[in-house]
């Protein structure tokens, strides 16, 4: 069976494909497949078109040379594994402070990388990276060794660097302590940025054969997901130290463009977010605790980055749909300057999903477009309304509380957009006219509203003793 991880950050994505060893995978009947025989990597880096591409050789020379050069970038002393031309395909050379030149040594050169090499046989291929793009390359590939079902033999092995790479400085001889698998962007920003005192390194993991069924399970997450309890990521909180510590890597990338915070645009996303989010969690059993992300999202709806906060999170995002409604890099422009939202978005353990702005709104949400105000238009609307939806709906409701819903249509009557403003709303919308009468006319339950032209917007409550109530549109609660 072809399997496929993906690890995403914002700025970098390693996509691996390959195959289960079947004689291994008994012992791995309760979780998601292993992938334990790697066929292909893929490596993709914001601003190029292209992915770095190889097999198992490049994936492991690619892992050392990122943590070795993160180890190096942390304790600035030199890290001979970062640099290690002569045996490693992958190497790292700093240009200056924002600029980290990534080489790689291979028969060729993709189309969209630049070689400098006059060795028309090997030509390397050298990618520079600023100070963001490295810390989402370092942070994906900490996700990987976080996963216990991805080539779960790989360990990652470093060791700390000798007296004679360090200098007479003492000071920088005591900082060079061995990167953990946990090397994280999250710490290489924090400290970066002077933003939080420098973490306290982990051991490495235990060789597979050390491993029993219970440390296997029991994984230790990196940093980014074990330090932040469920509460301080809860939007209408203020924000704690550990809620900054666990999310740096999306803050890291808003140093560099733009939040979204406009309270009306961010429920027009929330609503993208949630259309793309709900129609992929098939599997909503077998949760046994609520996965909390953090999310980043483009200003045209396309999730860029996710980010667990809590562990069950980290371990469990195979359970998730979050992989598969990533944007793929290779199928769009990518994300450079374009202003970012976040959202919290919860896979609860009674199977239903949450998305919320992150740090919630900052007013009250306003409708956006053009809209009908003409009190005796507005009037005759809503009796249409009124009258459309009374008579497609029918049979026995099976819900306990009122479904709410914000409804427009334009000034023939015809539905132009619809949106559940309550979570039965959400659980039920099926035994409701309304996705009936939308798909009608566009073809989709979750097609893009009609702003094109001014509507009148209505609030329409279907309420559980078959009454029906439809009123002039007054605002979001």
């Amino acid at each position: 069976m072809n399997i496929q991880r993906k690890y995403s950050l914002p700025n970098c994505t390693l996509l691996l494909e390959g195959l289960s060893d079947l004689s291994r995978a008994a012992h791995f009947q309760e979780m998601r497949p292993e992938l334990s025989i790697l066929v292909n990597a893929e490596c993709y880096l914001s601003g190029y078109n292209q992915p770095l591409t190889g097999g198992r050789e490049f994936f492991e020379s690619l892992v050392r040379a990122v943590s070795g050069y993160a180890q190096e970038f942390l304790s600035s002393v030199p890290n001979p594994q970062a640099h290690n031309q002569e045996s490693e395909l992958v190497e790292f050379q700093k240009v200056d402070s924002n600029r980290h030149r990534l080489i790689i040594h291979s028969e060729g050169a993709p189309e969209g990388f630049e070689s400098h090499s006059n060795n028309s046989k090997r030509p390397p291929i050298e990618i520079d990276l600023n100070t963001v793009q490295l810390f989402d390359l370092v942070e994906a590939v900490d996700q990987f060794f976080a996963d216990s079902q991805t080539l779960p033999e790989l360990s990652l092995e470093l060791q700390p660097v000798t007296r004679r790479y360090g200098g007479a400085s003492q000071a920088l001889i005591r900082q060079a302590v061995p990167a953990a698998v946990g090397v994280s962007s999250l710490a290489v920003a924090a400290i970066a940025f002077n933003l939080i005192p420098p973490p306290q390194m982990r051991p490495p993991q235990p060789k597979p054969e050390e491993q029993t069924s219970s440390t296997i399970n029991n994984i230790t997450p990196p940093a980014s997901a074990a330090v932040t309890p469920i509460a301080a990521a809860t939007p209408t909180s203020k924000p704690t130290a550990n809620a900054k510590l666990a999310v740096k890597d999306l803050e890291a990338l808003l140093n560099t463009v733009p939040e979204i915070t406009d309270p009306s645009q961010l429920r027009a996303l929330n609503r993208q977010v949630y259309n793309q989010i709900h129609p992929a969690w098939t599997n909503r059993s077998g949760l046994q605790q609520d996965l909390i992300y953090r999310l980043g999202v483009a200003a045209d709806g396309a999730i860029i980055g996710y980010k667990a906060v809590n562990k069950e999170a980290n371990l469990g995002v195979g359970q998730t749909p979050l992989p598969n409604v990533l944007y793929n890099p290779a199928n769009r422009a990518p994300i450079s300057n374009e202003p970012i939202a976040q959202f919290r978005v919860v896979f609860n353990t009674q199977g239903v999903l949450e998305v919320s702005p992150w740090r919630g709104y900052a007013r009250t949400p306003e409708v956006v477009g053009a809209k009908i105000t003409n009190s005796n238009i507005v009037k005759d609307l809503n009796q249409k309304l009124y009258s459309t939806v009374r008579q497609t709906w029918s049979g026995t409701p099976t819900f306990t509380r009122d479904l709410k819903y914000r409804v427009a249509v334009n000034k023939d009557g015809v539905i132009a957009d619809y949106e559940p403003l309550n979570q039965v709303a959400f659980d039920y919308f099926r035994e409701t006219p309304l996705p009936k009468m939308f798909n009608a006319i566009y073809g989709s339950n979750v097609a893009a509203p009609n702003n094109k032209e001014p509507l009148a917007h209505f609030q329409v409550i279907f309420k559980p003793n078959g009454k029906l109530e439809v009123i002039p549109w007054q605002g979001y609660q």
